[in-house]
């Protein structure tokens, strides 16, 4: 006997339709579905598979990762002064867009089916976006509503976007006519407050344009935006996580001891800090229960999103270890698929600010305290490091540095945000911390990765107070403020130098990572004091 569902369920259509969006579809358009429905869809139109306990698999080959040369922001009047052209912000005219706006609308008219997913961007009701995505796949559309935050079913009638995505995956731009580069496509215009993305399966697109939008935005009135994770304490401390990809910012934002805001995109208002998503959207190479007990469970979860993942046949277990699509496999859930997150989304000015690196040289402390003016310089660099061998040719690390922890969302010239940032630190006393998830004891191939027991260990002994009122020594280099001594962490382990068997060899090493430093921050030219410039390394 069929399951009965409740006849009288609300209205899930938006009142005026697609026809804001120019959208005339011949086909059926699936409003609002919830996650069941949207997997059901997918799996009848063999978009996918269900793995072991009900988390969905979808695979977005060839592009498994962002296409970040592929983005453009249409060049118009009310936004041209204040976007920072260049490689990140590429211009595209509106001659180009309105072409592309028209053939991909055209694309997604003439497909059998369309799924609407109506969602919010922004847990602070002042500044939120509402967001209406217009997609052709039900697992996209299940990702979207997984990652933003989703309203309640009887506000979805009167629902009102004032931001549209229109996503066509399959559709492929011709750069000739339409001004790309390639095929692929992520298309901003901030003016008309669109997007529009194709030519790649790769879900992340679908939330970091989003972001992209956001810290436009937000700047304009008065709000930070970030590229962090957020918890707070049991007695109600916010702690801020900026971080690069794969130093740690989700995996030590989910502490079972403080309740989780969000894994990745924030704003910090005079009201305090929010998450920008209803999501969270993790790494899941070599994932672990042993390891990431919180995160691993999600994948054990029917409604979450695995993205490129090899599954072991025939039981259908996931080999997290497998890399044989790409290393940057993705779980994306729901944000209460953590058990201690904080419903609200919202937290209040943060304590502390934890900047995370992993430094494949192995030369920067496990945790050090920074002065304001250390913490301007360290966040303008955003350094981490990728580790040997991932290149042909590479056979040493490779230093990334990345303005503000995320250059590559940013749309008004770094030291905006960083201004923002170093008013809204010494606003409400928030410290600092510098903190090494990468190599000890030499440089990646040589010394060890952080044990995630010790890092854990240090950024609660500095969330929780104890860290600060320590004594500490200065690093010679690079003038960083590292503790003496952290309850559970040897002490040696804490003064990089002593890791090194060849004292001699650390020195050289460290000498040429603060080279890189210097040699970076000169981009910046005179948008950086001079204060700020010696508080970088000097040796």
């Amino acid at each position: 006997m069929a399951t009965q569902l409740t006849p009288s369920a609300p209205v899930r259509e938006s009142a005026a339709g697609l026809a804001p969006q120019g959208i005339t579809p011949k086909g059926t358009v699936h409003w609002n579905f919830v996650a069941p429905e949207l997997i059901e869809a997918a799996i009848r139109r063999n978009e996918g598979t269900l793995a072991d306990m009900g988390p969905y698999v979808a695979v977005t080959s060839p592009h498994t990762g962002r296409s970040p040369n592929d983005k453009f922001v249409v060049k118009e009047a009310g936004s041209e002064a204040d976007v920072d052209w260049g490689k990140v912000n590429q211009p595209i005219t509106a001659e180009h867009w309105n072409t592309l706006k028209s053939d991909v609308k055209q694309y997604l008219n003439g497909l059998d089916e369309l799924f609407v997913q109506d969602l919010y961007c922004g847990a602070d009701p002042s500044t939120r976006l509402s967001v209406r995505y217009i997609l052709p796949n039900a697992w996209h559309a299940a990702f979207v509503r997984n990652m933003f935050i989703r309203p309640a079913v009887e506000e979805l009638a009167s629902f009102a976007p004032n931001f549209t995505v229109y996503h066509a995956p399959e559709f492929q731009a011709d750069p000739a006519r339409h001004g790309t580069r390639t095929g692929t496509f992520i298309v901003l215009n901030l003016a008309e407050r669109t997007i529009l993305i194709g030519g790649t399966r790769y879900a992340g697109e679908l939330k970091k344009s989003m972001f992209t939008v956001m810290n436009y935005l937000l700047p304009k009135q008065g709000v930070l935006s970030m590229h962090c994770s957020a918890n707070i304490g049991p007695a109600g401390d916010t702690a801020l996580f900026f971080g690069l990809s794969g130093t740690g910012k989700t995996t030590l934002s989910a502490d079972p001891e403080r309740g989780l805001i969000g894994d990745d995109e924030h704003g910090w208002s005079p009201e305090g800090t929010f998450n920008f998503e209803g999501g969270c959207y993790a790494k899941a190479i070599n994932l672990s229960a042993e390891g990431e007990p919180d995160i691993y469970a999600t994948t054990q979860m029917f409604g979450t999103i695995l993205e490129n993942v090899v599954l072991n046949q025939p039981s259908r277990t996931v080999d997290f270890a497998n890399q044989s699509i790409t290393e940057n496999t993705r779980a994306s859930y729901p944000l209460h698929y953590i058990k201690n997150h904080v419903p609200s989304g919202r937290g209040g000015h943060p304590k502390n600010v934890v900047f995370l690196t992993a430094d494949a040289f192995g030369v920067l402390p496990p945790i050090a305290k920074l002065t304001p003016e250390q913490a301007m310089y360290y966040f303008l660099s955003g350094y981490t490091a990728k580790v040997a061998g991932t290149e042909r040719g590479v056979t040493e690390p490779q230093a990334t540095f990345s303005a503000c922890f995320g250059a590559v969302f940013l749309v008004w010239h770094p030291t905006k945000y960083a201004e923002m940032l170093g008013e809204l630190l010494k606003q409400h006393g928030s410290q600092v911390w510098l903190v090494n998830t990468g190599w000890s004891g030499g440089a990646y191939g040589v010394g060890k990765r952080m044990k995630l027991g010790h890092t854990r260990a240090m950024v609660r002994a500095a969330l929780d107070g104890s860290l600060a009122g320590g004594s500490f020594s200065t690093d010679p280099v690079f003038g960083l403020h590292i503790p003496q001594s952290v309850e559970g962490v040897p002490s040696e382990v804490l003064d990089p130098r002593r890791t090194w068997a060849d004292g001699a060899a650390y020195d050289t090493q460290a000498s040429k990572l603060a080279g890189m430093f210097r040699e970076n921050i000169k981009k910046f030219g005179e948008a950086v004091s001079p204060v700020i410039l010696s508080a970088g390394p000097q040796g």
